[in-house]
């Protein structure tokens, strides 16, 4: 008797913990830019990894007076899962439509991979930027800042090659890297964080990533990799039907027709993007007929409406005009209204002109 109730005390004990589990977020933003709400989403649509999507949102914050906030519970799943943590300035009667597509300018986010036991610390960084900086006790979870680092040495490295030649060498080069590197990450969730750039129909990594398809057996164990780590979930499912409908594109499919339920997709997605075109283009048609606005903002809305069609960040044209990040939002904020729009893609479509 004595000998089991070694053993059921510990066990006991073990479930216990088990059941009080819980994660802690935790971070700072900059009180005097970043004026709204912190939010947590989870991501399990893949292709919606990077954005805004209010169904993905899980909690809502505030942040104190020094711009700490924090979101705790035991709520969330007991395996990985991708998180982001975003932050915006759009008033509460312009989300909705700011965040339609999932695109915000006028917003900072951080994606991670965590827990419901992790904690996980978003600290500035040594120049007190924030979200770029990911500190946890789960060593996995900043392995998608590490990737953004290794995409924006990419990005620098393709903006110095002009020629077709060196674009299709830097194209294998840093294929090859980041595939190599998500599969020495030993996270599947990483990988398909990987994926999802390399085989982004808009890159013009596309058309080398469906070359690759034909002859990698790399995506066939990523795929055998995701169902064994993560079972039942809309990664692993996910990633299963859109890897079958790229073989069906390049014509290497050998399992056979795909589910009906797939071209049932296919023709909701078409009328879908049908509809979208119908609609922005009514909207964009709507916005070009106010131009004559333009004439009502003052001289420093003026030079600001002016910065923005150049591209400049908030940040820049700070440091043009010589005022403050505040006052440079008070200027935006005040030609949005006499402009009636709501985001610089609207200001940039309507008065690029």
């Amino acid at each position: 008797m004595r000998w089991k109730l070694q053993i059921l005390i510990p066990a006991f004990l073990l479930i216990s913990l088990g059941c009080l589990s819980q994660y802690k977020f935790s971070g700072n933003v900059n009180p005097d830019i970043w004026e709204g709400d912190v939010y947590l989403s989870v991501v399990e649509d893949y292709r919606k990894i990077s954005g805004i999507y209010p169904e993905q949102i899980l909690a809502q914050t505030s942040p104190d007076s020094t711009g700490y906030f924090e979101f705790n519970g035991n709520n969330l799943p007991q395996s990985n899962r991708i998180y982001r943590i975003h932050i915006d300035n759009c008033e509460p009667d312009e989300q909705l439509a700011n965040h339609f597509l999932g695109h915000c300018e006028n917003s900072e986010e951080v994606l991670f991979i965590a827990n419901n036991s992790d904690e996980l610390e978003l600290p500035f960084s040594f120049d007190q930027e924030m979200f770029c900086k990911v500190v946890s006790n789960n060593e996995k979870a900043n392995t998608l800042l590490k990737i953004d680092s290794i995409k924006n040495d990419m990005k620098f490295a393709f903006g110095t090659y002009r020629s077709e030649a060196n674009r299709k060498i830097n194209s294998k080069k840093w294929f090859k890297t980041l595939q190599n590197y998500g599969e020495l990450l030993n996270e599947p969730l990483a990988e398909l964080y990987i994926f999802n750039f390399l085989s982004d129909p808009r890159s013009e990594l596309h058309a080398y990533y469906l070359k690759d398809l034909s002859s990698n057996s790399y995506y066939d164990d990523l795929n055998s990799r995701l169902e064994s780590n993560y079972p039942g979930t809309s990664y692993a499912q996910q990633f299963s039907a859109n890897l079958r409908s790229d073989k069906v594109l390049i014509g290497s499919d050998e399992s056979g027709p795909l589910p009906w339920w797939i071209y049932l997709l296919g023709i909701i997605s078409f009328l879908s993007l049908v509809f979208n075109f119908y609609f922005f283009g009514k909207i964009k048609n709507l916005k070009r007929g106010n131009s004559s606005n333009r004439d009502s903002l003052s001289k420093q809305e003026q030079k600001v409406l002016d910065l923005i069609l150049q591209d400049k960040t908030n940040k820049e044209i700070a440091q043009e005009m010589f005022v403050s990040l505040s006052t440079v939002k008070t200027h935006i904020n005040n030609l949005y209204k006499k402009l009636n729009v709501s985001s610089r893609d609207e200001v940039k479509s309507s008065y690029s002109n």
